[in-house]
């Protein structure tokens, strides 16, 4: 059977197109390597966001610049992870930080655009299955939605949720936006303010064609909290909150919204500042982990399978100081941390039994704060 030309060249551009659009190899197809991404800040010697690999025995490949960009603080991938986004944490014109996108070619990073992020120094950024942006502004007290096209360039803002209120303490003269995620499966949105000390729970809505928060509830947290960040458990019954001012962990039921623990972070015998950053859980939903800039360590946490309660299994120091970012690894063999002061990005190998930590090694950048794993 003979084919006409142009069929033939209509198929090999059909076929080229599928293959770009096809998800990034995982860390299953490199040999074990597991590559990830660099979220810095650019005051110091940083350029922006670097690449390296984590080797199969926990050693590292040195950092590599991909994208020049301005303090780019916290990163996050598309859902096909053909596009990386970063908030720029800054106060630009009309006290405003940006957000910018980037196409993933390799390992490679192209620029697509940036835009206002809606209010001073963005801190975290999410996306959804349907490419609806949302990134919480620090100072600004608020969260900015933005739309990401399927060629990975942002959209102007198509709202701005702005919050009110104050807490008790010093650092609670205003609303502090510092997390906003997505509930898995829903469109419902929770957000932590470190200002108001609250949690904002707001569903996603489309209004003339565009997505915008609605608020509908806020949960109040315990005097001088300052939650910081969210891990939900697998089940999808129970939610983890870090709270940045008193060094806890609060475990909510996302039924009704009650507080069913409150458990510090630090060992009894320390007395020292120190301020909680990030926490994650493993994906069978038996261990949690959290980081403690100041007493510079990990603390793990055991989960209670029947309730959700955290028992603390230890602390392991995270070899550097003020432990800002860290993430598993994606098949959780690994923690790796990013040591803001010190300059330097430690992997710990997990033991999958205990929880436990032991250090393996090291690199030095300057300034990273965030972690981001490919598959994640």
């Amino acid at each position: 059977m003979r084919y006409h030309p142009l069929f033939l060249i209509t198929i090999l551009i059909t076929l080229s197109c599928n293959e770009q659009k096809q998800p990034k190899e995982t860390s299953e197809n490199l040999n074990g390597e597991m590559p990830f991404y660099i979220g810095t800040y650019t005051d110091q010697e940083s350029e922006g966001i670097y690449h390296a690999t984590l080797r199969h025995d926990g050693t590292f490949t040195n950092p590599v610049l991909k994208g020049v960009t301005e303090n780019p603080s916290f990163i996050t991938f598309s859902k096909d992870q053909n596009y990386l986004l970063a908030v720029n944490e800054t106060d630009g014109e009309d006290h405003m930080g940006s957000v910018t996108a980037f196409t993933i070619q390799g390992d490679s990073l192209k620029f697509n655009n940036t835009k206002p992020s809606g209010g001073a120094h963005p801190c975290y950024i999410a996306i959804n299955e349907e490419g609806v942006v949302l990134t919480a502004n620090y100072t600004g007290g608020n969260l900015g939605v933005h739309q990401l096209d399927d060629k990975g360039y942002l959209s102007d803002l198509t709202d701005i949720q702005q919050h009110t209120g104050q807490g008790t303490t010093a650092r609670q003269e205003g609303p502090h936006a510092h997390t906003a995620r997505f509930v898995k499966g829903t469109r419902t949105v929770i957000a932590t303010d470190l200002g108001t000390n609250e949690l904002w729970i707001s569903t996603l809505e489309e209004k003339e064609g565009k997505p915008v928060l609605v608020s509908e509830r806020k949960v109040l947290l315990m005097d001088g909290a300052g939650p910081r960040h969210l891990s939900f458990h697998p089940n999808g019954k129970w939610l983890y909150v870090i709270n940045e001012l008193n060094s806890t962990v609060n475990l909510f039921s996302m039924e009704t919204w009650d507080m069913l623990q409150n458990i510090s972070t630090l060992p009894e015998e320390f007395e020292e500042e120190s301020y909680c950053a990030d926490l994650h859980i493993t994906k069978d939903g038996k261990f949690l982990y959290a980081s403690n800039r100041g007493h510079n360590s990990i603390t793990i946490f055991a989960v209670n399978p029947e309730n959700g309660q955290l028992t603390t299994v230890g602390y392991e120091d995270v070899k550097g100081n003020w432990p800002r970012n860290f993430s598993l690894t994606p098949d959780e063999a690994f923690l790796v941390v990013a040591n803001q002061y010190s300059g330097n990005i430690c992997s710990f190998k997990r033991d999958s039994e205990d929880g436990t930590l032991s250090y393996i090694s090291a690199i030095e950048l300057s300034s990273p704060v965030c972690i981001l794993f490919e598959s994640n």
